[in-house]
């Protein structure tokens, strides 16, 4: 095996994976290996007590877990601090911290920055927090304001995970850029895992990621894919080179499984019984 043949299957073996707190997760997480990172999103629709509900279920399962604290769900400081003196008591060290899907905040934060900026002036930040980026033009949201709050946020905190994006070389433009900037925290690649392509269209258009959806529905086969599964085999391919070179700064993959871990777990498993082969 090559040498980067082996930082690759390391970087798999060490991947994270997202669940949302939804029936059966805890029956599928059953498939990840003691230590895993596992994340758990925050919906408006189950409330944030849902996320850390499943978050003390998956770490009592020897996981680590990192519970999503979205700011759009938080109602005040003291609303806050008592879900981190909750983290505290479950023996949660890291949090990744979102604005949130709900349209309204129902509180005093707007977004994560001003989340971010609450815990640092409370002294109850956690011992490593994550924050998102975004590769390619939003929907939803000026690119200007998205470059801006990554370099506001970065100073909060410890890692970066990259949203949803189909082109591996937007991504890699992006990094580029990135580190152009001035924000040099290390950076997760946030892959879909084997997903029905159908439900990963409709979440993207719900999340804005209007040019990824056209970059995917561009692509060979496609048509005759909707009815099947998409897996995260070009974008492996096309940022393996960009993992592997230490100027990049890429800590590893994000599985955003939308709770299909089983067959997730099982593309990571085959990827890397072929890397194995890759002569010395």
């Amino acid at each position: 095996m090559t040498a980067d043949a082996e930082l690759l299957q390391q970087s798999l073996n060490n991947a994270r994976f997202e669940v949302l707190p939804l029936k059966g997760v805890l029956a599928q997480a059953e498939l990840l290996p003691a230590g895993t990172t596992v994340t758990v999103t925050a919906s408006p629709g189950k409330g944030i007590e849902a996320t850390l509900d499943l978050a003390a279920r998956l770490r009592d399962r020897d996981l680590h877990v990192v519970p999503h604290l979205a700011a759009r769900m938080i109602g005040d400081r003291a609303h806050l601090t008592a879900l981190l003196d909750r983290t505290d008591d479950l023996g949660i060290t890291e949090v990744f911290v979102v604005a949130g899907d709900s349209p309204v905040p129902h509180g005093d934060f707007p977004d994560a920055l001003a989340l971010l900026r609450a815990m640092d002036e409370l002294g109850r930040r956690p011992d490593r927090v994550g924050i998102t980026g975004y590769p390619e033009r939003h929907a939803f949201i000026p690119d200007a304001t998205t470059v801006r709050a990554m370099t506001d946020k970065a100073r909060y905190a410890d890692y970066v995970v990259s949203q949803i994006c189909y082109d591996p070389q937007t991504v890699a433009s992006w990094v580029k850029a990135v580190r152009a900037r001035g924000v040099l925290l290390p950076i997760h690649l946030g892959v879909p895992g084997v997903v029905d392509v159908r439900r990963l269209l409709r979440i993207s258009l719900r999340i804005g990621l209007g040019e990824s959806i056209r970059y995917l529905c561009k692509q060979h086969g496609v048509v005759s894919k909707l009815l099947t599964r998409y897996t995260p085999e070009e974008l492996f391919d096309g940022l393996s080179p960009h993992l592997v070179d230490p100027s990049c700064g890429i800590a590893g993959w994000h599985f955003f499984t939308f709770n299909e871990i089983a067959k997730t777990v099982q593309w990571r498993h085959d990827l890397i019984a072929r890397l194995r082969e890759v002569p010395a």
